[in-house]
């Protein structure tokens, strides 16, 4: 272990401060460029002992649990250099393939706002730990408080805490995925062995009434539903499956829909690749017809329900395809005006190449990893698209994670 003074020259891609030891860098957590500090380090990564001059751009974190737990990353950097350094990840990700498209500011959404949170239980000792996992680690912090998320998955937690104390197995970790929706709490358990399912059915049931869940489900199965949680889609109110996939804010997931409504403009005909449960595929088809193609079959059967009671849109249409194994191929898309597709953070290159290969007017990429939404984008500019612009969504706020939105036009 090596202990010296070093000078932070700038933020690394995680988040930490980056230093310079004898030629390489040193990877600090918790520290900001200008910042001089007395490190303790093993090859790449290290701690700070002490600050000895802090960077006018430090302020106070939101959270008694910063740099314990292992959510956020960035709390201590003021507004507008953490909105800067967003952009800045987008920018890189694409400067690295070559491109330089403008990119706006980012858009930030507020504290407090997270919906959806994965939550973690351990039996350790005798004793029962719930909450995030630590910095870098297996370890469990137990929560307090938590600025990110919804005052009212925060309020539930003492209950939560009981739902846990019950499901989490004698070995292993208890993972509970818990949305904050318009009629209530959803929380689905993984990690919970089958053959104690029945014997805990019962005690979680009544746990699950007595802190007036929406809906409580482990694995596939739902074990109590008090009352459809549901989630609106523009002015489609649908019922996401169990542990299904939500965009992490709903007032980020707004921004995203507003850029891609804006950029598709009159389309009369619109593809919506990995679709999920609709979340773009309905505020889209108030104005076009509109074709949904996703390849999980719960969250297809949520859009497909919410299609049965929506009123007032255009065609919308479904299909189940593995966008993966068998994208849609550039004849297909002949007939679309736009599409839009939202993949994994793995991306999406084989249907990007085939949408490179086609002669759609526009094309909007909505990703969670700028790296893989800057891969896909070089095929596409290969392919003779422009790139217009691009968007950066901060809904995963003090981490080093960013959304973005890229709009391509031929």
């Amino acid at each position: 272990m090596i202990e010296a003074r070093l000078t932070i020259d700038r933020l690394g891609a995680q988040g930490d401060g980056v230093a310079a030891h004898a030629g390489a860098p040193v990877y600090l957590p918790f520290t900001l460029p200008g910042e001089e500090v007395l490190a303790e380090f093993a090859g790449e990564r290290g701690d700070v002992l002490e600050i000895f001059s802090a960077s006018p751009e430090r302020i106070d974190p939101a959270c008694p649990h910063f740099t314990d737990c292992g959510g956020c990353s960035l709390q201590h950097l003021a507004p507008a250099p953490y909105a800067a350094f967003k952009r800045e990840l987008v920018v890189s990700a694409f400067a690295a393939r070559g491109l330089a498209p403008e990119v706006d500011a980012t858009i930030v959404v507020p504290a407090g706002s997270r919906r959806r949170v994965v939550l973690a239980a351990r039996r350790e000792g005798g004793k029962l730990l719930f909450g995030f996992h630590g910095r870098k680690s297996h370890r469990i912090v137990p929560l307090s408080a938590c600025p990110v998320s919804r005052p009212e998955i925060v309020g539930a937690l003492p209950g939560l805490a009981r739902l846990a104390a019950v499901a989490a197995p004698r070995k292993g970790d208890l993972a509970m995925t818990v949305a904050a929706t318009a009629t209530g709490l959803d929380v689905a358990l993984g990690g919970v062995p089958g053959k104690d399912l029945d014997r805990l059915r019962l005690d979680l049931v009544r746990i699950a009434g007595d802190i007036r869940l929406a809906r409580l489900s482990a694995g596939d199965e739902v074990m109590m539903e008090r009352i459809a949680p549901t989630v609106r889609f523009g002015t489609v109110d649908v019922t996401p499956p169990p542990g299904g996939f939500l965009q992490a804010a709903e007032a980020g997931e707004a921004a995203l829909a507003a850029l891609v409504v804006a950029a598709v403009g009159k389309a009369n005909e619109v593809a919506d690749l990995f679709a999920g449960a609709g979340t773009f595929a309905f505020r889209l088809a108030e104005t076009a017809k509109v074709h949904a193609v996703e390849g999980d079959a719960p969250a297809l059967a949520a859009l497909d329900k919410g299609l049965r009671f929506a009123k007032g849109l255009r065609r919308l249409t479904t299909q189940r395809r593995d966008l993966f194994r068998r994208p849609v191929t550039a004849k297909e898309l002949a007939r679309f005006d736009a599409v839009v597709f939202d993949p994994p953070r793995a991306g999406a290159s084989a249907q990007a190449a085939e949408l490179a290969a086609s002669k759609v007017p526009v094309i909007v990429a909505v990703s969670c990893n700028p790296a893989t939404l800057a891969r896909d984008a070089r095929l596409l500019v290969d392919g003779g698209y422009r790139l217009e612009r691009v968007t950066p969504v901060d809904q995963f706020l003090w981490s080093a994670h960013v959304e973005a939105v890229a709009v391509f036009r031929r």
